[in-house]
């Protein structure tokens, strides 16, 4: 495994250390893309085939929700692992908290 040495100044540090959390958090979503796609192919065909060898038309076992379902659930947990890897503060993020701090100390200082 290759090791990445850490800048030597504390602000730089602390940007590795962002950056490198970031990009191991973008990695993981990746991952859960690929894996939710992979799966679900897998997943919609084999349910595809077996509504056909009951006797449905390919466009029958293609339009029916069971066929879908998975696709639609966990694909609300990949949506929402995008918004948290792609945009972590939208709702409650470190900024916020920030922000919060500032207004708490703020009204402490009046």
């Amino acid at each position: 495994m290759e090791t990445t040495r850490y800048p030597k100044d504390s602000e730089e540090n602390q940007r590795y250390l962002r950056a490198k959390k970031r990009t191991v958090a973008l990695r993981k979503f990746y991952k859960h893309l690929i894996v939710y796609v992979v799966v679900n192919i897998v997943i919609s065909g084999f349910k595809i085939k077996g509504y056909m060898e009951e006797g449905d038309s390919f466009e029958e076992a293609l339009v029916l929700l069971d066929t879908w379902i998975v696709w639609a659930v966990w694909g609300v947990f990949v949506l929402l692992q995008a918004i948290r890897t792609f945009k972590s503060n939208v709702i409650l993020g470190a900024d916020w908290e920030e922000k919060k701090i500032r207004e708490y100390m703020n009204e402490n200082n009046r």
